[in-house]
């Protein structure tokens, strides 16, 4: 399984120099796991920077995974896994759901290098 972080998956629709690494995590939609956070960061990031039919079509993309919502198990790991490796809330949240689902995390967000179960590729 598969998790992909909103920053991967926003690299992704801009066609960054880094999309590529994230290629087979996002068309591989039958193993994909999209936690409802990341709904919100990528519809907020590209509803400002481009327009909401692009957002909307965005999210429906993302939507082709498992989305995953937030329950209280994933709430309360978010909590020690923020506390343990100092991660914000949102990341904190996505990295409970990869764990969780004993899925690899793919990112580009310098706050999930080096943890466990995580493809991290620095930004280019």
């Amino acid at each position: 399984m598969n998790v992909v972080d909103s920053s991967a998956w926003l690299a992704w629709f801009a066609e960054q120099e880094n999309a590529g690494n994230f290629k087979s995590a996002i068309t591989t939609t039958e193993e994909l796991l999209v936690p409802v956070i990341c709904l919100y960061e990528v519809f907020k990031v590209l509803l400002r920077e481009t327009s909401e039919t692009d957002a909307l079509l965005g999210v429906s993309i993302m939507q082709q995974g498992k989305v995953i919502d937030i329950d209280p198990e994933i709430a309360l790991n978010a909590a020690k896994f923020s506390t343990e490796f100092k991660i914000p809330m949102a990341d904190s949240m996505i990295y409970a759901i990869s764990q969780k689902h004993t899925a690899i995390l793919w990112t580009q967000d310098i706050d999930f290098k080096g943890l466990p179960g995580v493809n991290y590729f620095e930004k280019s």
